[in-house]
């Protein structure tokens, strides 16, 4: 720690021990951030939220196929669980590797990983070290495609955090990666994905332990 931070750091520390008694924190309810509470149909619902954050939509292994042939995108990572599902609706030329190599990092083009679930409330796809089989492979590609079971949504960001149980690594991922300087240039995919899509399609996969170590 350099000097500056810790005398900074000291000072805070001291000024908050004169305090005779800290301020407690606001009691509010679990869903004071909440809307209204939302109505219809779950599946439908979220693909119109994923689409407002951003969010690419396809439900079908058929229409993911469609897809990747419009982008040109033929060489991309996938989870070993979900290439055979997937790859018989795939172009003959899409090569999948079933391990992230970082050797190829450049040439993957997309990634293919499992998300947990979803929010409705604000269109955001959950991502865990347990059923994401490798990390950098819903990081480093320019597409990231999250393939979810329609039925593994959370109606409110409140009911998503209360159920996110013990897992090691949580992501949130609302709409593909953006960032804007101080000038207000908007760049995307810096700090992520340049493209986010979700396959909302029941693949009936089993639960198993993703990679964490990456």
């Amino acid at each position: 720690m350099s000097d500056d931070r810790r005398i900074i750091l000291e000072q805070l520390d001291a000024s908050l021990g004169l305090l005779p008694e800290r301020t407690p924190y606001p009691e509010f309810a679990a869903d004071a951030a909440t809307p209204d509470r939302l109505t219809g149909n779950g599946p439908v619902l979220f693909a119109e939220r994923l689409m407002k954050a951003n969010t690419a939509v396809v439900e079908t292994p058929q229409s993911l196929g469609d897809f990747l042939a419009e982008r040109k995108a033929r060489i991309g990572y996938c989870d070993p669980d979900l290439a055979p599902l997937l790859q018989p609706w795939l172009a003959a030329d899409v090569e999948l590797d079933l391990e992230f190599d970082r050797g190829r990092v450049n040439e993957y083009a997309f990634g293919i990983t499992r998300a947990t679930s979803g929010v409705i409330e604000t269109g955001s796809l959950i991502l865990t070290d347990r059923d994401t089989s490798n990390r950098l492979g819903a990081l480093a590609p320019w597409i990231h495609i999250a393939c979810l079971d329609p039925g593994a949504l959370h109606l409110t960001l409140a009911d998503a955090i209360t159920g996110l149980g013990d897992d090691p690594n949580v992501v949130f991922v609302t709409g593909h990666s953006q960032t804007a300087d101080v000038e207000g240039i908007l760049i995307q995919g810096v700090h992520g994905p340049g493209e986010q899509v979700c396959l909302l399609y029941d693949l009936a996969l089993p639960e198993g332990p993703g990679d964490p170590d990456q």
